[in-house]
């Protein structure tokens, strides 16, 4: 059974920080290439951040650069969002997302979905 569980998230005031979680089973997570999603109330889902199978340089939307940090950990079969700097603009349900194919990757098609933690910034 491939799983994918975010975790972490949270009402906090702006300015503040939070580090979300996606825990993965079911396949062979160091094969995978991983990135956070959002989607914002009435918006369309968007990228954040993706991270390859190696821990390599990361993608980071422009909104978040500077703020955010992705990381993961293979040993734990966990990757990471370090939020810093919150702001209103970054309330959202955030999801994590796998795949292996590099190209697909490369084309943020994702094959593998969390169900999403809830983050909420208050001004």
């Amino acid at each position: 059974e491939v799983q994918l569980v975010e975790s972490g998230g949270g009402l906090v005031q702006a300015g503040g920080s939070l580090r979300l979680s996606c825990a993965a089973s079911g396949f062979t997570f160091g094969d995978y290439n991983i990135g956070w999603f959002r989607q914002a109330p009435g918006k369309e889902r968007m990228g954040v951040a993706c991270i390859t199978v190696r821990n390599g340089r990361p993608y980071y939307d422009h909104s978040v650069r500077g703020r955010f940090t992705i990381s993961r950990d293979n040993a734990k079969n966990t990757v990471y969002l370090q939020m810093n700097s919150l702001k209103p603009e970054d309330t959202a349900v955030y999801y994590c997302a796998a795949v292996r194919d590099y190209n697909k990757y490369l084309r943020f098609e994702y094959d593998y979905w969390g169900q999403g933690t809830r983050v909420t910034v208050s001004s």
